[in-house]
């Protein structure tokens, strides 16, 4: 049994090349072989996403604070907020991000294969974000 105490893990912001706006990643748990699961906390500042990308074996996100949105390739932005759980299935591309007027922290929970759990696309345009 592990027990990763409250401040022990890393955390790191959100690299430019990946995200508009202020992200920052609090480490949650490593995948542990042979679980490949892994998870963060994810903090994004108000108008703050991800760029387009896609899971190889998918992602949940939980919201717990604040208002966000969540939109998969071809499909209509969706807001959430606490409480609700998104299940992104693999290969699906998509972005999530901050509301313009609110931060929004979810956990993110994905599986990794070969020691990748994610594949980054372009960058969501302002154009996209406010549609």
């Amino acid at each position: 049994m592990d027990i990763n105490r409250s401040g022990s893990q890393r955390s790191f912001d959100g690299p430019s090349a990946h995200f508009t706006g202020t992200v920052r990643f609090d480490a949650l748990f490593d995948a542990h072989e042979p679980a490949r699961t892994t998870g963060m906390n994810v903090t994004f500042e108000p108008g703050a996403r991800t760029a387009w990308h896609t899971h190889p074996l998918g992602q949940v996100l939980i919201v717990t604070t604040g208002s966000g949105y969540v939109q998969r390739w071809n499909g209509p932005i969706e807001k959430i907020h606490p409480g609700d759980v998104v299940w992104c299935p693999p290969g699906e591309k998509h972005w999530h991000g901050a509301a313009p007027n609110a931060a929004m922290i979810h956990i993110a929970i994905q599986e990794e294969v070969d020691g990748r759990y994610i594949d980054w696309m372009e960058k969501v345009s302002d154009e996209q974000y406010h549609a």
